[in-house]
């Protein structure tokens, strides 16, 4: 019987047991069930045998041809052995393997696995075709300034990708395997001398601990690795952006990238990254500042105008200024509905309009959403069911939630907005400050591997302000933010950034 035993390095001499080529034929069958897509094909050579097994649907035929059969069948004066094989082979991912669940795993995933009969061991090659689109700008994080690529689906792509970014030899990747049945390749990246090795730990160990049979993608993997899954904020930063990767790194963060996965995952994040831009560091300064500043303005006003409109116009009509009062009961005059319901009623609308804007094709969704809303928004007004003033109310707010640059934080803003609406209408004013009581101490509950996510306004860290509640020159942020706890906390020397003049 023949017994199949740990792999091994190609080695001379060896008085394990061999198996048949028929022996492994039925073997490899009978834990693969592809049909005709598993081939094996049989060569020939002074009374030795030897078989190649392979998916056709995953290899490269034409790499087939030229770098394992050619050079077998041209070999004429060398007996096939593995070690001899190994040595003609023109490939650089080979590998001796004879445990039977190794070789049908290699299989699976785009080898060729050469057996000679006789041998104790056979060898895979590594001669996969993947199926990948070219290099393109980014979709959901359009920029003005700053590089347009986006990662793709290949993981060894946007390894290429980050590797021409950053070249220094510190810059660690560590392999990892997600799925239990996919078995999806991932690559646990950071810089060495600079992020915090617990927060690699953490990454390291959720993500080793997770007992799943599939991760379709980053964005499923952060939800699975994150401390608290009911909230509706992300508590770790998704982007398609090569060069937000690279700031991420050099500022500490640890980054996560799957095989099949066009997005790259990060951490730690606490809230206020989620409103940042790489556009930010690439504009100067204060126009940085100002966008930043705008974004979260925009975040609020988004959250609290709609409740403020319905509690205002429920229990506290003596804020409104005289003028204003009467528009507001010439506008709401035909208005059959009190102002709770009529908001929801909108807001609804506003996210049906968002939704089939972005389910259809490009330039059909953006007809949809702007003809769809100046329809719709019109015959409700005509026909009572809202005021002109709710209208803008509620624009105002749908475009305060889409400028935040992460669409996870900016699909969590308008989610929140529905509870919140609600409660302006049961209880007015004081409705709404229960809910901002409510959300505020949610988010102090909330972590980001570890750390505050409200870091750094709570703790508070003046020096890390910079980097995120506010945006300074460059000259000034010397230091590493302190959120992340980095190993080398400076970047560079503040007193020789500051040095401008040039001594004749």
């Amino acid at each position: 019987m023949f017994k199949w035993l740990a792999g091994k390095k190609i080695i001379e001499g060896s008085n394990q047991h061999s198996l048949t080529i028929e022996g492994l034929k039925e073997q490899i069958n009978s834990q693969l069930h592809v049909g005709g897509d598993l081939t094996f094909r049989t060569l020939k050579q002074d009374g030795n045998k030897l078989v190649c097994c392979y998916m056709k649907s995953l290899i490269d035929k034409t790499a087939l041809d030229e770098f394992i059969v050619a050079p077998l069948q041209e070999n004429t004066h060398t007996e096939w052995t593995c070690e001899a094989i190994a040595q003609i082979l023109p490939i650089a991912d080979l590998s001796a393997q004879n445990q039977i669940d190794d070789v049908v795993e290699g299989i699976n995933a785009g080898y060729v696995y050469i057996y000679v009969e006789g041998q104790p061991y056979g060898i895979l090659g590594n001669v996969s075709k993947t199926v990948e689109r070219g290099i393109e700008k980014a979709e959901t994080e359009s920029l003005v300034y700053g590089p347009k690529i986006a990662f793709t689906e290949s993981l060894i792509g946007n390894i290429n990708i980050l590797r021409q970014n950053i070249k220094d030899t510190n810059l660690c990747m560590e392999d990892l395997t997600v799925g239990t049945r996919t078995k999806t390749e991932a690559k646990l990246i950071y810089i060495k001398d600079i992020a915090d090795e617990g927060n690699v730990n953490i990454f390291r160990e959720r993500i080793s601990q997770l007992e799943i049979d599939h991760v379709p993608g980053t964005t499923v993997l952060g939800q699975l690795i994150e401390n608290n899954s009911w909230t509706v904020f992300p508590q770790l930063v998704t982007t398609e952006l090569p060069d937000r990767i690279s700031i991420a790194l050099m500022r500490g963060k640890v980054v996560v990238l799957m095989d099949r996965s066009p997005d790259a995952l990060y951490g730690p994040t606490p809230f206020f990254t989620f409103f940042e831009s790489t556009e930010d560091v690439y504009m100067r300064w204060n126009m940085g500042l100002g966008l930043r500043l705008l974004r979260l303005l925009a975040a609020f006003i988004s959250v609290l105008l709609t409740p403020a409109y319905v509690a205002v116009l429920t229990y506290h009509y003596e804020v409104i200024p005289s003028a204003l009062l009467v528009s507001l009961g010439q506008s709401r005059a035909n208005v059959p509905f009190p102002p709770m319901f009529e908001a929801l009623l909108l807001e609804f609308f506003i996210e049906l309009l968002r939704e089939a804007g972005a389910r259809l094709p490009t330039k059909v969704g953006q007809t949809m959403g702007i003809v769809g809303g100046i329809v719709i928004g019109q015959a409700a007004v005509d026909a009572g069911f809202t005021s002109n003033i709710l209208i803008i109310i509620i624009a105002l707010s749908a475009l305060g939630s889409f400028t935040t640059p992460s669409y996870l934080m900016s699909t969590a803003i308008r989610m929140i907005r529905f509870p919140i609406i609600l409660l302006a209408g049961f209880w007015g004013g004081i409705g709404i400050m229960v809910a901002f009581c409510f959300l505020l101490i949610h988010l102090l509950k909330l972590d980001t591997l570890g750390g505050s996510y409200l870091s750094p306004v709570y703790p508070l860290r003046w020096k890390d302000l910079g980097y995120s509640f506010f945006r300074v020159p460059t000259q000034y942020l010397s230091m590493r933010p302190i959120t992340n706890r980095p190993n080398d906390v400076q970047r560079f020397s503040a007193q020789k950034a500051k040095k401008k003049d040039v001594d004749e």
